[in-house]
Parts: C-alpha cells; structure tokens; sequence
C-alpha cells in the first residue's frame, strides 16, 4: 500500500468526518470505532483526538482502553510474569469487553458502557459505574491487539510500527511482549485487516494509505 504523508490534526479530521457518513453496520443507534496500535504507538492519544473533534461537531463519545479491562494478576501471571503466549491471547479481558461495553451497543441494548473493569495497580476491581452513551453517539476503543477479536467495529484505524522502531520504542522493561506483536502481524495481519493505516514510526511525521 503507497502511504503519504499527513498531520495529527488533518488525520483527526478526515476520520471524524468519515464516522459522521457511517451508519451502524448492525443497523443499531450507536457507532464503534477501534485504534489498534502497540502501546509504544500510543493509540489512546488518536482516540483521544478523535473524541473531541467529534464532541466539536455534536457527537457523544465513550473513550474507552483496554488497559482498563486487564485480567487478575492470577492468570496473567500463570505461566510468568513475561510470557509472550500470555500476553496475546490471555491478558485482556476479552469476554468483560464484549459484555460490558460492545453488549450494550447491540441494537435495543442500554448504551450503559463500563469506562473500566480491573485496576492493575491494586489487581481489584475498580467498581467504576457505567456511563449512557445516548443513541446517536460513538464509542472509541484502543489498545493494542484489537484486530482478531470480531469485535463489531465500525471503522477500525490501526498504527502500525516497523518492527525495528517498536523495539526502540518499547521500554527495554516490556521487550518480552515484541514476540507477541511478531503473532499478531504473521496471524491476524492488522495492516490489512483495518480500514485505516497509518505509520507511526516518527510520531511527529505519521503517514496514511487513505480511507478505504
């Protein structure tokens, strides 16, 4: 795919505006957008931007990362604190994701989106409340291994590191978890699998392939 330079702040806009022209694959009221990206590409700050320019324009939006929907340590750390195998398939609370904030954005659900489930600092239950996303609104989630799930989104942007700048970019503390972004590209390919790339090797300079 031929990639072309652009801003942060021209990328924002020209996704806000395409989650404006969506409609609900599942014909329900509310829109799903997904920011995958390794933690060294820093997918919550897109999200985040996004959020906004789409608070700007009217919209109601529920912000929501992974980090918040962590397994207990007990099962994280089952077969080692650093196990890569873990860490793809095992760390996130896949199944609290689905019921607590894509379940109630089925067609007739609540709109009651949990913003958390589990603090890993304390490896408790954050007892956080559910939040209404009123019909009409969007939800963003990012994290990283999104892509594979069939989790129902309704645009998927991916940011994708070279494998040489995501070494660089991981703390040397977090290296353990490079094998698993190895899997991710050789099994779920997310380049190709999200409806929007961009390069985020210099964070200051991102490339784009457009909207598909």
């Amino acid at each position: 795919m031929r990639l072309e330079a652009i801003t942060w702040e021209r990328l924002t806009e020209a996704l806000a505006e395409r989650v404006l022209e969506r409609r609900p694959a599942d014909g329900g009221p509310w829109l799903r957008v997904g920011f995958d990206g390794a933690p060294a590409a820093r997918p919550g700050e897109p999200a985040e931007s996004l959020a906004e320019a789409l608070r700007v324009r009217g919209r109601s939006v529920a912000v929501v990362g992974t980090e918040g929907f962590l397994r207990p340590a007990s099962l994280r750390y089952e077969y080692g604190r650093e196990d890569p195998d873990t860490y793809y398939s095992g760390w996130f609370d896949t199944g609290a994701l689905w019921r607590e904030v894509f379940g109630p954005l089925d067609p007739g659900g609540s709109g009651r989106v949990l913003p958390d489930l589990w603090d890993p600092a304390t490896d408790r239950a954050t007892r956080s409340r559910p939040g209404e996303l009123p019909p009409g609104g969007v939800l963003v989630l990012h994290g990283p291994l999104l892509l594979g799930h069939w989790f129902p989104f309704d645009l998927t942007v991916h940011l994708r590191l070279s494998p040489g700048a995501l070494r660089r970019r991981t703390d040397e503390s977090e290296h353990w978890t490079l094998p698993a972004f190895e899997r991710y590209e050789e099994e779920v390919d997310p380049a190709e699998a999200a409806d929007v790339l961009v390069r985020a090797d210099d964070p200051r300079h991102p490339a784009w392939g457009g909207l598909r």
